[in-house]
């Protein structure tokens, strides 16, 4: 009896775990456009996006000078408020102090950049 409820148990715990595996859900629906051997446009046939919808590779983006330049100012500025955030001969409040300034200076850089792209 004891070992009949442990083949028991132990087939129950596997059938219970062997069922949350199975994730592959294929609807084929009939009539419309496609027929009935077209499953609908959301199954998923394990690539990553659905059917009949594939990936687009396209051109990338091209930036413009002002995004090439703004970018350059953002990491200028990015490696002094770092140096500026570590600098250990500073007490803390002047530290802030520096790191605020250089935000306020690294945004009116790109704002004149703005402009002077704009503006020419």
């Amino acid at each position: 009896m004891k070992k009949l409820l442990i083949i028991l148990l132990s087939l129950t715990i596997t059938v219970s775990a062997s069922a949350q595996f199975h994730h592959a859900h294929v609807v084929v629906v009939g009539g419309g456009y496609y027929g009935s051997y077209y499953p609908y446009y959301g199954a998923y046939y394990g690539f990553g996006y659905p059917y009949p919808y594939y990936p687009y590779y396209g051109y990338g983006y091209r930036p413009t000078r002002l995004d090439l330049k703004i970018e350059d100012i953002q990491n200028d500025y990015k490696e002094k408020i770092w140096a500026a955030k570590h600098d250990t001969g500073l007490p803390h409040k002047e530290r802030r102090v520096e790191v605020r300034r250089l935000k306020k200076e690294r945004d009116d850089a790109i704002l004149d950049a703005r402009k002077n792209y704009y503006h020419r």
